[in-house]
């Protein structure tokens, strides 16, 4: 009897974190913590950042509501906490997004921090930015691409001219700053059993659920946010 009070309270535990673990602000977490310990740029979250929006006005609204209509104080400040929580995550969520792409600076044409040309150059990584992070980096581009000309192009021997037909994310990929892939990275598995092949071992890593490991990142990239997450 012991034993099955033991599996069913095991199993209500299991249902319980898998509640908790889905709830919009425990995923929007999730994607920041992907996002940040990836080399590379991740998927856009466009339907989880779209509801934590909606909500977070929601939360606005009833807040204010609750301070107008006299709410018990303590009750206005458990919500905005939780409203507080929310607008966090979802600043940082984009904020980590930026920096992978742009400069970490108040001129986008000032010291490029992360990897906005070699995004835009490749077709898989630019569709997972959203659309306004499209428009930025294009913006962007185009300012070091001014940039560029004015105080460099414009300035050469006529000799050199021909330098100035070349694009500043031309086909020579040798200058454009890649993410590196074969970095180490500590993951945690969400599901209840994970099997990872590794490289240069016949033997795989079976992982549980929580266990957690580090390995490359290249061998779990397409695992990210579906059967691992990144710690």
């Amino acid at each position: 009897m012991a034993e099955d009070l033991g599996d069913g309270s095991t199993a209500e535990m299991d249902e319980y974190e898998t509640l908790m673990s889905t709830t919009d602000v425990e995923l929007l977490k999730t994607a920041w913590r992907n996002e940040k310990a990836a080399p590379e740029i991740l998927q856009f979250q466009a339907l989880l950042v779209k509801r934590a929006r909606e909500q977070i006005q929601l939360v606005e609204e009833t807040v204010e509501e609750f301070e107008g209509s006299g709410m018990d104080p303590l009750t206005v400040s458990l919500y905005q906490m939780d409203l507080d929580r929310a607008q966090f995550l979802l600043r940082s969520y984009l904020r980590v997004r930026l920096q992978k792409v742009t400069a970490n600076s108040l001129s986008c044409v000032l010291q490029i921090e992360k990897y906005m040309f070699y995004i835009w150059k490749n077709d898989n990584l630019r569709n997972r930015l959203s659309e306004p992070e499209k428009i930025f980096v294009k913006r962007c581009i185009n300012d070091m691409e001014k940039h560029i000309e004015e105080t460099v192009l414009s300035k050469l021997p006529d000799n050199y001219q021909s330098a100035r037909r070349q694009s500043i994310i031309s086909e020579e990929d040798d200058m454009v700053p890649e993410p590196q892939l074969d970095t180490f990275v500590a993951c945690k598995s969400s599901k209840n059993f994970v099997s990872i092949r590794l490289v240069d071992s016949e033997r795989p890593l079976e992982m549980e659920r929580h266990d957690v490991s580090f390995v490359l990142y290249k061998v779990i990239e397409d695992k990210i946010g579906v059967e691992i997450d990144l710690v």
